[in-house]
């Protein structure tokens, strides 16, 4: 796939560490999240909480989070205890952890054909693979002056520089390179349910491919005994023999299991093990996949219909415990939907935009391809289960139990066209910062003046073994702001201050959150250590830090020419899921919603009239 000069892994040993914030800033940004949120008497009662933590007990936590970090210095404070908690979380991961991102159509309709592209992305998947564990793979750098950094010449001299030193290099060149740890794990691994906390699970030597269709199990090898890549056309007729298979849907579907409660599956999966060897081979098979492939049998038509096939679908046809897996609707639309627990945005986002650019502009098989004359009858292995009575009695009530929560899952799209980022950014404001501006004046419209906890990632994957931070956007400023765009008296001039002030804080806190320096993992790390001490502290029992850890607007959003659209569920029964997609001319909002949930479609029309005052500022203001 390339051939780049740096190793793929040269700058990880020299990646600065994630810094352990000042107590006394995150006290104070802490503090300044929750002042929208909270009124006079409440934050007095929270600073009070948050005085006492500085002074007392979180001095003690801080010296020994410190100490911690000290004796770890191969990994950052962050990521045992983030890990950990996704592991020891015994909700389903479907709609709880597992997001989709969908890729663009080829632009080339033949090409959209599911078996061929099926073919083109597993091939292309392979290459990167072998890329990656070549060390050949181009490290991942943020250039902040790509005229100076991404060029031959600082390649050839950083590939020069001994590894520990050469992220510095970097740096100095405004060269941020960005921690590759969690690469490893996006292929031939999965999460294994525990009964208190899951493990997870990589075997690199693995060679095979498993494929779902119609709730069965195939199996084939992808990479041949001394590592390469099989021929495309091979693979294509394994893929097309899968595909034709009219085998009936087992009764059973054994995939649910994984959508099921992690302590319920974790019980079962033990069963099913235990009672028979044949079942322990399978599941091996499964788990040291490559990836997973699913071809379904569904062929979306809208955002709301793509969002609901991609982000669970059907339950008898996934394996989501799987790093990620490759989903295939019978029009050749195509996701990803991964488990989260391994790693975060960063390294999905690079394997979709390198395989997505090679499936498409250097596609192995074309509609003409015939495929190649092999056994595939032979070479595919059929994966089967022993299921007795106790097995499939916890299948049926898996079915069960997922149909009912994925059925309460409501979901909105919205496309706006009469501006994007384009235009923001032509006018000087942060698309970003005005997307979470528009979601907090939609929140105050639609409740007639509050403001919800919200939450928007940030990735600190410039610092080694850095995971996220968050960003906080509801703040002072967009609480003036959404009461300034609700103040009929208030002129368009005023109200484009207001939007200024917003995008500028907004810059601010997503700066701060990248350089690990937000309030959130900070405090939560020192929780931990409270936890483990037996330790009550007034600062984590305050109900302002349950109010404001319970969120209620849980918004992300992916850049990249290749996403066609993105989505996950609220993280609070009584909260929206929000994904956004900021483009050139255009604005896109997709709203997931539980019944406990404000109504998701009148929440999107007040977004959709917050696009709509914006833009007549913005025009009636334009420099």
């Amino acid at each position: 796939m390339q051939d780049s000069i740096i190793p793929t892994m040269h700058f990880q040993p020299g990646l600065p560490r994630l810094p352990i914030p000042k107590l006394e800033d995150t006290c104070q940004r802490y503090l300044a999240s929750q002042r929208p949120l909270l009124n006079d008497e409440q934050m007095a009662q929270t600073s009070k909480f948050v005085r006492e933590f500085q002074t007392n007990e979180g001095q003690e936590l801080q010296k020994e989070l410190k100490a911690q970090d000290k004796r770890n210095k191969h990994t950052s404070y962050i990521s045992g205890p983030w890990f950990d908690m996704y592991l020891r979380d015994r909700r389903p991961i479907v709609l709880n952890q597992n997001p989709f991102v969908a890729f663009k159509n080829d632009t080339r309709a033949e090409y959209n054909e599911p078996v061929i592209r099926a073919a083109n992305m597993t091939v292309a998947a392979m290459r990167f693979i072998k890329t990656m564990r070549a060390g050949k793979l181009e490290p991942e750098i943020f250039h902040l002056n790509p005229e100076k950094s991404d060029t031959k010449r600082f390649r050839q001299i950083a590939s020069w520089i001994p590894s520990r030193f050469a992220a510095y290099y970097g740096i100095l060149n405004k060269a941020f390179p960005l921690d590759m740890s969690q690469y490893f794990r996006l292929f031939n691994s999965t999460r294994i349910p525990m009964p208190e906390r899951d493990e997870f699970y990589t075997t690199p030597t693995a060679r095979h491919l498993v494929v779902m269709k119609n709730g069965n199990f195939y199996a084939f090898d992808v990479l041949d005994k001394d590592g390469m890549v099989l021929p495309a056309l091979e693979i294509y007729a394994h893929l097309k023999y899968i595909y034709e298979d009219t085998t009936p849907r087992p009764a059973h579907p054994i995939g649910f299991l994984t959508g099921e409660e992690r302590s319920t599956w974790a019980k079962l999966r033990k069963h099913i093990v235990d009672t028979s060897e044949h079942n322990k081979a399978t599941l091996d098979i499964i788990d040291t996949a490559a990836f997973c492939l699913c071809f379904d049998d569904v062929s979306p038509t809208d955002e709301v219909g793509l969002s609901r096939a991609f982000l669970y679908g059907d339950g008898g046809n996934r394996w989501f415990d799987k790093s990620f897996s490759l989903l295939l609707a019978k029009n050749g639309l195509m996701s990803v939907n991964f488990e989260h627990s391994w790693g975060d945005g960063v390294a999905v986002l690079r394997f979709f935009n390198e395989t997505f650019k090679l499936s498409t502009e250097s596609p192995a098989v074309s509609p003409g391809s015939s495929p190649a004359s092999v056994d595939s009858s032979s070479l595919v292995k059929v994966l089967s289960f022993d299921l007795d009575d106790t097995a499939k009695e916890g299948i049926e009530t898996a079915i069960a139990s997922y149909n009912s929560r994925t059925s309460s899952l409501s979901m909105n799209a919205l496309r706006y066209d009469r501006y994007g980022k384009k235009l923001l950014k032509q006018e000087g404001f942060s698309p970003d910062g005005i997307m979470q501006l528009s979601f907090q004046m939609a929140y105050y419209k639609q409740t007639g003046g509050k403001v919800g906890a919200t939450y928007e990632s940030c990735s600190t994957a410039a610092f080694k073994h850095g995971r996220t931070e968050t960003i906080r956007p509801a703040t002072v400023e967009t609480l003036r702001a959404s009461q300034a765009f609700a103040d009929s008296s208030k002129s368009n001039e005023e109200k484009r201050k207001f939007l200024k002030d917003c995008s500028n804080k907004h810059n601010q806190l997503t700066k701060e959150a990248a350089m690990g320096q937000g309030w959130d993992r900070h405090l939560f790390a020192l929780r931990s250590l409270a936890e483990q001490k037996g330790s009550h502290l007034g600062i984590f029992s305050d109900p302002a830090y349950s109010s404001i850890c319970h969120i209620i607007l849980s918004t992300s959003s992916i850049f990249s020419p290749a996403i066609l659209a993105g989505g996950f569920a609220p993280v609070i029964p009584t909260g929206y899921g929000i994904g956004y997609f900021p483009e050139e001319e255009n604005l896109l909002l997709g709203v997931t919603t539980y019944p406990d949930s404000p109504n998701g479609s009148e929440f999107a029309e007040c977004v959709k009239e917050s696009w709509d005052e914006i833009h007549d500022v913005l025009v009636s203001t334009k420099k």
